[in-house]
Protein backbone atom coordinates (compact mmCIF):
# COMPACT_ATOMS: atom_id res chain seq x y z
CA UNK A 1 0.00 0.00 0.00
CA UNK A 2 0.98 3.63 -0.41
CA UNK A 3 2.06 5.64 2.63
CA UNK A 4 1.98 9.42 2.42
CA UNK A 5 4.56 11.56 4.19
CA UNK A 6 4.38 15.24 4.94
CA UNK A 7 6.20 17.57 7.26
CA UNK A 8 3.77 20.43 6.79
CA UNK A 9 3.33 22.64 9.81
CA UNK A 10 -0.18 23.83 10.70
CA UNK A 11 -0.56 27.59 10.84
CA UNK A 12 -0.91 27.68 14.59
CA UNK A 13 2.37 25.86 15.19
CA UNK A 14 4.76 28.74 14.41
CA UNK A 15 6.17 31.03 17.06
CA UNK A 16 5.24 34.68 17.18
CA UNK A 17 8.32 35.77 15.25
CA UNK A 18 7.43 33.39 12.43
CA UNK A 19 10.00 30.71 13.24
CA UNK A 20 9.22 27.03 13.58
CA UNK A 21 8.62 25.51 16.98
CA UNK A 22 11.23 22.95 18.10
CA UNK A 23 8.68 20.16 17.66
CA UNK A 24 7.83 21.16 14.09
CA UNK A 25 11.52 21.55 13.20
CA UNK A 26 12.34 18.09 14.51
CA UNK A 27 9.33 16.61 12.74
CA UNK A 28 10.53 18.03 9.44
CA UNK A 29 14.00 16.70 10.15
CA UNK A 30 12.69 13.26 11.04
CA UNK A 31 10.51 13.03 7.94
CA UNK A 32 13.48 14.06 5.81
CA UNK A 33 15.59 11.28 7.29
CA UNK A 34 12.75 8.81 6.82
CA UNK A 35 12.44 9.68 3.14
CA UNK A 36 16.15 8.83 2.78
CA UNK A 37 15.72 5.52 4.58
CA UNK A 38 17.79 6.76 7.54
CA UNK A 39 15.55 5.34 10.24
CA UNK A 40 17.79 5.68 13.30
CA UNK A 41 18.25 9.48 13.08
CA UNK A 42 14.61 9.76 11.97
CA UNK A 43 13.48 8.04 15.16
CA UNK A 44 15.75 10.23 17.27
CA UNK A 45 14.32 13.42 15.75
CA UNK A 46 10.69 12.31 15.91
CA UNK A 47 10.92 11.05 19.48
CA UNK A 48 12.40 14.41 20.40
CA UNK A 49 9.52 16.20 18.64
CA UNK A 50 6.95 14.17 20.59
CA UNK A 51 8.72 14.95 23.86
CA UNK A 52 8.93 18.65 23.01
CA UNK A 53 5.20 18.92 22.29
CA UNK A 54 3.00 15.90 22.92
CA UNK A 55 0.07 17.73 21.33
CA UNK A 56 1.85 18.32 17.99
CA UNK A 57 -0.20 16.14 15.65
CA UNK A 58 2.26 15.86 12.71
CA UNK A 59 4.92 14.38 15.01
CA UNK A 60 2.60 11.55 16.08
CA UNK A 61 1.48 10.99 12.49
CA UNK A 62 5.07 10.76 11.23
CA UNK A 63 6.41 8.56 14.03
CA UNK A 64 3.47 6.19 13.51
CA UNK A 65 4.61 5.68 9.91
CA UNK A 66 8.17 5.08 11.09
CA UNK A 67 7.13 2.52 13.70
CA UNK A 68 5.04 0.77 11.05
CA UNK A 69 8.01 0.59 8.70
CA UNK A 70 10.07 -0.91 11.51
CA UNK A 71 7.41 -3.54 12.16
CA UNK A 72 6.51 -2.21 15.61
CA UNK A 73 2.77 -2.34 15.14
CA UNK A 74 1.69 -1.65 18.72
CA UNK A 75 3.70 1.56 18.81
CA UNK A 76 2.50 2.47 15.32
CA UNK A 77 -1.14 2.13 16.29
CA UNK A 78 -0.60 4.04 19.53
CA UNK A 79 0.67 7.05 17.60
CA UNK A 80 -1.87 6.71 14.77
CA UNK A 81 -4.60 6.83 17.42
CA UNK A 82 -3.03 9.88 19.06
CA UNK A 83 -2.63 11.67 15.72
CA UNK A 84 -6.24 10.85 14.82
CA UNK A 85 -7.50 12.08 18.20
CA UNK A 86 -5.61 15.35 17.81
CA UNK A 87 -6.92 15.98 14.29
CA UNK A 88 -9.59 13.53 13.05
CA UNK A 89 -9.79 15.31 9.69
CA UNK A 90 -6.10 15.21 8.72
CA UNK A 91 -6.15 13.42 5.38
CA UNK A 92 -2.56 12.17 5.46
CA UNK A 93 -3.10 10.54 8.84
CA UNK A 94 -6.42 9.09 7.69
CA UNK A 95 -4.74 7.62 4.60
CA UNK A 96 -1.86 6.09 6.52
CA UNK A 97 -3.96 4.84 9.42
CA UNK A 98 -6.44 3.41 6.91
CA UNK A 99 -3.82 1.34 5.11
CA UNK A 100 -2.48 0.18 8.49
CA UNK A 101 -5.95 -0.97 9.54
CA UNK A 102 -6.48 -2.70 6.20
CA UNK A 103 -3.24 -4.65 6.51
CA UNK A 104 -4.44 -5.71 9.95
CA UNK A 105 -7.68 -7.05 8.45
CA UNK A 106 -9.84 -4.33 10.01
CA UNK A 107 -11.54 -3.49 6.76
CA UNK A 108 -14.56 -1.54 7.98
CA UNK A 109 -12.38 0.76 10.07
CA UNK A 110 -10.01 1.19 7.13
CA UNK A 111 -12.83 2.09 4.75
CA UNK A 112 -14.08 4.68 7.20
CA UNK A 113 -10.65 6.30 7.31
CA UNK A 114 -10.34 6.36 3.52
CA UNK A 115 -13.85 7.75 3.08
CA UNK A 116 -13.22 10.54 5.57
CA UNK A 117 -9.91 11.47 3.92
CA UNK A 118 -11.58 11.72 0.52
CA UNK A 119 -14.23 14.11 1.82
CA UNK A 120 -11.58 16.80 2.28
CA UNK A 121 -11.86 19.12 -0.77
CA UNK A 122 -8.37 20.50 -0.06
CA UNK A 123 -6.65 17.10 0.07
CA UNK A 124 -3.78 17.27 -2.39
CA UNK A 125 -3.23 13.54 -2.86
CA UNK A 126 -6.61 11.85 -3.29
CA UNK A 127 -5.12 9.42 -5.84
CA UNK A 128 -3.02 7.92 -3.03
CA UNK A 129 -6.04 7.22 -0.84
CA UNK A 130 -8.16 6.01 -3.76
CA UNK A 131 -5.42 3.55 -4.68
CA UNK A 132 -5.12 2.35 -1.08
CA UNK A 133 -8.88 1.88 -0.96
CA UNK A 134 -8.60 -0.18 -4.15
CA UNK A 135 -5.81 -2.31 -2.71
CA UNK A 136 -7.89 -2.84 0.41
CA UNK A 137 -10.81 -3.95 -1.75
CA UNK A 138 -8.52 -6.48 -3.46
CA UNK A 139 -7.57 -7.89 -0.06
CA UNK A 140 -11.28 -8.58 0.40
CA UNK A 141 -11.55 -10.19 -3.09
CA UNK A 142 -13.71 -7.27 -4.28
CA UNK A 143 -12.07 -6.85 -7.67
CA UNK A 144 -14.83 -4.80 -9.30
CA UNK A 145 -14.80 -2.36 -6.38
CA UNK A 146 -11.02 -2.14 -6.63
CA UNK A 147 -11.23 -1.30 -10.33
CA UNK A 148 -13.68 1.48 -9.52
CA UNK A 149 -11.21 3.01 -7.05
CA UNK A 150 -8.21 2.67 -9.38
CA UNK A 151 -10.11 4.33 -12.22
CA UNK A 152 -11.04 7.21 -9.94
CA UNK A 153 -7.39 7.55 -8.93
CA UNK A 154 -6.34 7.70 -12.58
CA UNK A 155 -9.03 10.26 -13.31
CA UNK A 156 -7.42 12.49 -10.69
CA UNK A 157 -3.88 11.71 -11.85
CA UNK A 158 -3.66 9.83 -15.18
CA UNK A 159 0.06 9.13 -14.65
CA UNK A 160 -0.17 7.72 -11.13
CA UNK A 161 2.07 4.66 -11.27
CA UNK A 162 0.63 2.54 -8.43
CA UNK A 163 -2.87 2.67 -9.94
CA UNK A 164 -1.57 1.99 -13.46
CA UNK A 165 0.28 -1.07 -12.20
CA UNK A 166 -2.78 -2.45 -10.46
CA UNK A 167 -4.97 -1.96 -13.52
CA UNK A 168 -2.39 -3.77 -15.67
CA UNK A 169 -2.37 -6.66 -13.18
CA UNK A 170 -6.15 -6.90 -13.02
CA UNK A 171 -6.49 -6.88 -16.80
CA UNK A 172 -3.81 -9.57 -17.02
CA UNK A 173 -5.65 -11.79 -14.53
CA UNK A 174 -8.87 -11.25 -16.50
CA UNK A 175 -7.06 -11.99 -19.79
CA UNK A 176 -8.26 -8.67 -21.14
CA UNK A 177 -5.28 -8.36 -23.47
CA UNK A 178 -6.27 -5.04 -25.00
CA UNK A 179 -6.55 -3.66 -21.49
CA UNK A 180 -3.11 -5.01 -20.62
CA UNK A 181 -1.66 -3.38 -23.72
CA UNK A 182 -3.28 -0.04 -22.95
CA UNK A 183 -2.12 0.11 -19.33
CA UNK A 184 1.40 -1.06 -20.14
CA UNK A 185 1.68 1.68 -22.75
CA UNK A 186 0.55 4.26 -20.21
CA UNK A 187 2.86 2.88 -17.53
CA UNK A 188 5.81 2.84 -19.91
CA UNK A 189 5.38 6.56 -20.47
CA UNK A 190 6.08 7.32 -16.80
CA UNK A 191 8.30 4.47 -15.57
CA UNK A 192 10.59 1.77 -17.02
CA UNK A 193 8.70 -1.52 -17.02
CA UNK A 194 9.79 -4.08 -14.44
CA UNK A 195 10.25 -7.77 -15.37
CA UNK A 196 6.69 -8.50 -14.24
CA UNK A 197 5.16 -6.05 -16.69
CA UNK A 198 7.51 -6.88 -19.57
CA UNK A 199 6.38 -10.49 -19.19
CA UNK A 200 2.75 -9.37 -19.25
CA UNK A 201 3.56 -7.52 -22.47
CA UNK A 202 5.01 -10.63 -24.10
CA UNK A 203 1.91 -12.69 -23.35
CA UNK A 204 -0.56 -9.91 -24.19
CA UNK A 205 0.99 -9.18 -27.57
CA UNK A 206 1.24 -12.88 -28.38
CA UNK A 207 -2.48 -13.22 -27.66
CA UNK A 208 -3.22 -10.14 -29.78
CA UNK A 209 -1.10 -11.43 -32.66
CA UNK A 210 1.43 -8.58 -32.74
CA UNK A 211 4.73 -10.44 -33.14
CA UNK A 212 6.79 -7.24 -33.42
CA UNK A 213 5.53 -5.89 -30.10
CA UNK A 214 5.90 -9.32 -28.53
CA UNK A 215 9.53 -9.53 -29.67
CA UNK A 216 10.19 -6.01 -28.41
CA UNK A 217 8.97 -6.85 -24.90
CA UNK A 218 10.92 -10.12 -24.94
CA UNK A 219 14.13 -8.35 -26.01
CA UNK A 220 13.78 -5.77 -23.24
CA UNK A 221 13.17 -8.50 -20.68
CA UNK A 222 16.22 -10.52 -21.77
CA UNK A 223 18.55 -7.54 -22.02
CA UNK A 224 17.52 -5.56 -18.94
CA UNK A 225 16.73 -8.36 -16.51
CA UNK A 226 18.54 -11.54 -17.64
CA UNK A 227 18.58 -13.01 -14.13
CA UNK A 228 14.94 -12.33 -13.29
CA UNK A 229 12.32 -14.99 -12.68
CA UNK A 230 10.38 -13.65 -15.67
CA UNK A 231 13.41 -14.04 -17.97
CA UNK A 232 13.49 -17.71 -16.97
CA UNK A 233 9.78 -18.00 -17.70
CA UNK A 234 10.41 -16.43 -21.10
CA UNK A 235 13.08 -19.00 -21.96
CA UNK A 236 10.75 -21.88 -21.04
CA UNK A 237 7.84 -20.29 -22.87
CA UNK A 238 9.85 -19.72 -26.07
CA UNK A 239 11.09 -23.30 -25.92
CA UNK A 240 7.51 -24.57 -25.76
CA UNK A 241 6.44 -22.21 -28.55
CA UNK A 242 9.16 -23.59 -30.83
CA UNK A 243 8.24 -27.18 -29.98
CA UNK A 244 11.62 -28.04 -28.47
Amino acid sequence: MVLALSACTPAGQATRDGHQTPASANTRLGVGYMREGMYEPAMEALEKAVRQDSSYQPAHSAIAVLYERLGEEKQAEKHYRKAYALDPKDSLTLNNYGQFLCRSGRYKEADRMFTTALKDPLYRRPETTLTNAGLCALRQSKQDKAVEYFRKALKVNPKYKPALREMARINFVRKNWLGVRAYLQRLQEVDPLTPEFLWYGVLAEQALGDSDAQSSYALLLRNRYPDSKEAGLLVDWERKQSGR
